[in-house]
């Protein structure tokens, strides 16, 4: 599995070229992050990747994600890591998003492992799949939502963000419910996000779940309800 490197260099010398080392220090704190910034605002980082994604073609999905996993492992700055996001989800690889991609996902958000990378790969990547192959892909969003690591869990929990009326209501609850009892912030406001944004589609469904689930945190409940009382 050979990654393209002609792609990953120019991607990188477009970031460095982008740059704006007034800027980076504060995205760095925002985002509490470890890893340095460039200083790419997003708009200016998705202008560059559209460009050079459009003038350079990736020959098949085997090069495709061994590109995206290039850029990823090997990051130095956290907008290399977006731009692997941006990558991964480029529209004319649309045909190669199925559940063999799901153990790059599956890295990148373990390995990511914070709520910028995290909710993108949820959302855009692994949602769709979910929506395109039920079958093969909610065993494993029922098997993520119990795990341990936390990530994977609300992966479960918010990957139906956007679905509306494609939303699988058994899922939603059986990736919800482990999670109740649990203190940690992200578990709560993921909660909360995923039922307030069905809401927007089946308030009374939402109305109702609040209900039969006393032990919601506050968080979690109040999020849920924002929009519909």
């Amino acid at each position: 599995m050979s990654a393209d490197e002609t792609l990953v260099k120019a991607i990188r010398a477009g970031l460095a070229e982008a740059a704006d080392p007034a800027k980076a220090p504060a995205m760095q704190a925002y985002m509490k992050s470890a890893m340095p910034f460039r200083g790419v605002p997003k708009p200016q980082r998705g202008a560059l990747l559209k460009q050079l994604l459009a003038d350079h073609t990736l020959p098949d999905r085997v090069t495709y994600s061994a590109t995206v996993l290039e850029l990823w492992r090997t990051a130095e700055f956290r907008e290399e890591r977006y731009a692997a996001i941006d990558l991964s989800g480029y529209p004319a690889y649309r045909p190669w998003q199925d559940p063999e991609l799901v153990p790059m996902y599956e890295e990148m958000i373990v390995g990511g492992a914070w709520w910028d990378y995290v909710d993108e790969l949820a959302i855009r990547r692994i949602g769709p799949i979910l929506r395109s192959f039920r079958a093969r892909m909610t065993p494993t969003m029922l098997a993520w939502a119990a795990d341990t690591d936390l990530w994977r869990r609300r992966t479960a929990i918010i990957c139906q963000v956007g679905a509306k009326e494609d939303t699988d209501t058994d899922l939603l609850t059986r990736a919800i419910e482990p999670a109740i009892a649990e203190p940690q912030f992200f578990l709560r406001k993921g909660i909360g996000w995923a039922l307030r944004d069905y809401a927007k589609t089946a308030p009374d469904w939402v109305r109702h779940f609040v209900a039969e689930h006393p032990g919601l945190s506050g968080l979690s409940r109040r999020e849920a309800l924002k929009h519909i009382g």
